[in-house]
């Protein structure tokens, strides 16, 4: 939970006892409050309020950039998908991949790479950028993707069956209810990735990197065989 603390006002000191002198009681000080919200002020508080008004739409500036960035994962992975691209060349731009923010997902223009076949390619998607490319329903079975770049791609129902994902980045994509038999993660980044009802038959996770809430999450995929569960570290 982000808090944000602004100095409040210190605590009065109590009068010393004396017979002839007894100093009034220290005046209460009100705490200070940040509004975001618009409000009715008087002339007169407003000049109270004007030295402070920087460090109020400072606090809830972040405020509201706390709430964005931790927006729920769900009501992000339920968002509707843009139409279905019309380019007639689309499938062929896994080939190119793109260069800007890369492990953001930020992209100059999508990648949709929706039920494209790139079925046992083997020279045209190694080492490339797909960054946040839409791959749902896409076949990749027996390709070569080893060493490239798929941060926030969106996965849901491809098949990637016998694909080589040695040494690539795969963090944060969305892998529910791909096919992932013998895929192949050596030396793979698998941190923040999802992989809800998707096939791991035989596939080989030796020397993958990947977090322990991420590890705990994926070793409850029950298609895993005791092989992969040992390279894991499933307990």
């Amino acid at each position: 939970m982000a808090t944000v603390c602004l100095p409040g006002a210190g605590s009065g000191l109590h009068p010393a006892s004396t017979e002839r002198l007894r100093p009034p009681p220290p005046r209460s000080r009100s705490r200070t409050r940040i509004q975001c919200s618009a409000t009715k002020e008087s002339s007169s508080s407003m000049e109270h309020c004007s030295s402070f008004k920087g460090m109020r739409n400072v606090a809830c500036g972040l405020l509201a950039a706390w709430a964005v960035t931790t927006a729920s994962p769900v009501a992000a992975a339920n968002q509707r998908l843009p139409p279905l691209s019309t380019e007639p060349d689309r499938c062929e731009r896994a080939f190119v991949g793109n260069t800007i923010g890369q492990a953001n997902g930020v992209y100059d223009k999508p990648i949709d790479l929706r039920f494209c076949d790139y079925t046992n390619d083997q020279s045209n998607l190694k080492g490339k950028s797909l960054a946040a490319a839409l791959m749902s329903d896409a076949k990749f079975d027996g390709a070569d993707m080893s060493e490239v770049v798929m941060s926030k791609a969106y996965a849901v129902g491809a098949s990637f069956k016998g694909v080589n994902f040695s040494n690539a980045v795969l963090d944060r994509v969305n892998f529910q209810q791909a096919n992932l038999q013998g895929a192949v993660f050596k030396n793979a980044v698998l941190s923040g990735s999802t992989f809800n009802d998707a096939k791991l038959e035989d596939a080989v996770f030796e020397d993958t990197i990947i977090g322990y809430i991420d590890l705990q999450k994926l070793c409850t995929n029950t298609t895993i065989n005791a092989e992969g569960r040992v390279e894991l570290g499933c307990r």
